[in-house]
């Protein structure tokens, strides 16, 4: 019995803490990408929005209560995930890492995130799965910061998965986990923001494009779900030929024109 309580207090302890982690990190990284794109949009940057289409009231309010859903099915997982950890099935790396470490760390991570979210992402995709899996994600068609955690239940337990799989395969140190976690959070707003945030010419640069940018994930939603599955990298996307053809140029659209800054043209008038 007393082994019960301690489980059942170790349990409950996961849940509040996880609750808490991860609504501080959505409400953060949404928060401040959408920070950036308001004061953008105050600055010729303004040009750079990449739908004529606005994000609607009703869209923001399904997606907060979508991420509050979200949010609560990583806190119920995260509790068997403790309880993996204690029980030796996922281990931490404890030893000393040098900067070259912590970078090989975090870079595997990324990379190997990037392949579950594409391979994922695209089976999400498949009629048999798209229904229960995805079509809720694509009731938003024109992305905001805040539609980052915008998921279905079954969505939300695929993207949490890939963090108890790695790690049974790779045991990572602390930090590059913490790190990981504030990258990925930061990329799905900047890439769910509206507003082009890459520079000119990034799209076609010999190892920039390999990168992906605002654009080529606003188009998946407002151009063609058939197209740009991709998260960071775009070599997915390439390798597979599933980037749509018209992402370059209509980069280079969105990052090439000028138009007054919106606090300018509403004064103007």
């Amino acid at each position: 019995m007393e082994h019960d309580t301690s489980w059942a207090a170790a349990a409950y302890d996961a849940a509040v803490y996880g609750f808490r982690f991860d609504l501080a990190r959505y409400l953060i990284g949404a928060g401040l990408v959408a920070l950036l794109v308001a004061l953008l949009r105050r600055t010729s940057w303004a040009s750079r929005k990449i739908q004529k289409r606005h994000a609607s009231r009703a869209d923001l309010r399904r997606e907060l209560i979508a991420a509050l859903r979200t949010i609560m099915v990583y806190t119920v997982l995260s509790v068997p995930m403790v309880w993996a950890f204690r029980n030796g099935w996922l281990r931490q790396y404890h030893g000393g890492v040098s900067a070259l470490g912590f970078a090989l760390y975090l870079g595997g991570i990324v990379v190997a995130h990037d392949a579950w979210f594409y391979w994922t992402h695209r089976a999400m995709h498949l009629p048999l799965l798209y229904r229960s899996f995805h079509r809720f994600h694509h009731l938003t068609i024109t992305p905001t910061a805040w539609t980052a955690y915008s998921f279905a239940i079954p969505e939300a337990a695929t993207m949490f998965l890939f963090m108890p799989v790695y790690l049974a395969i790779v045991p990572t140190p602390g930090p590059a986990v913490f790190a990981f976690l504030a990258i990925m959070i930061l990329r799905n707003a900047m890439g769910h923001a509206g507003l082009e945030l890459h520079p000119r010419g990034w799209a076609s640069h010999p190892l920039l494009k390999w990168i992906s940018t605002t654009t080529h994930h606003d188009m998946h939603h407002g151009t063609s779900y058939n197209h740009n599955y991709g998260f960071y990298f775009t070599w997915w996307d390439k390798l597979m030929g599933t980037e749509h053809p018209d992402y370059v140029a209509t980069f280079d659209r969105v990052t090439g024109r000028a138009v007054e800054p919106e606090s300018r043209a509403v004064s103007a008038t």
